[in-house]
């Protein structure tokens, strides 16, 4: 990968392209074969990209016609902030972009989004044991000190 890759927003003829990387992003969190997540899911979260009523927003890496990557991201308010925030939901390459600047490059995009929106903060998680990337995110970001709890209902 001598070539930097474009950083750009999803368009709807991305959907081929797009849809193995959020297949491949999916599979690392271990949503595939029987645990994947329903087709209405995948479709709705494509269509709320294109949905100007969303807060729901991504953007991909290509390089020579292939997408190596994608970031989804959307803003939201807070009740400690008057700016709003932007929660960088998912964050993929392809295993031949890893390490090559890819993922940087989605993150700063981001970034730029975020600024732009007026937002003050980007903020997102991984999973404790996704180590690979938290090398990249500790020269990125900061540390926020707050564990994630959840509860499925």
């Amino acid at each position: 990968m001598a070539d930097t890759p474009r950083i750009r927003p999803l368009i709807r003829s991305d959907y081929d392209r797009w849809l193995p990387l959020w297949d491949g992003y999916n599979a690392f969190y271990g949503r595939s074969g029987e645990t994947a997540l329903d087709p209405a899911i995948t479709a709705m979260t494509w269509s709320r990209v294109f949905d100007a009523y969303e807060p729901v927003h991504g953007q991909v890496a290509e390089q020579d016609g292939r997408l190596l990557g994608l970031v989804h991201y959307l803003f939201h308010r807070s009740t400690t902030m008057i700016e709003p925030l932007c929660y960088l939901q998912d964050l993929f390459t392809t295993a031949e972009a890893r390490g090559k600047g890819v993922g940087r490059a989605l993150i700063e995009a981001v970034y730029e989004k975020a600024r732009a929106a007026g937002a003050t903060r980007v903020y997102w998680q991984t999973h404790e044991t996704n180590a690979t990337a938290m090398k990249l995110y500790d020269q990125v970001a900061d540390k926020s000190g707050f564990l994630v709890y959840r509860k499925a209902l």
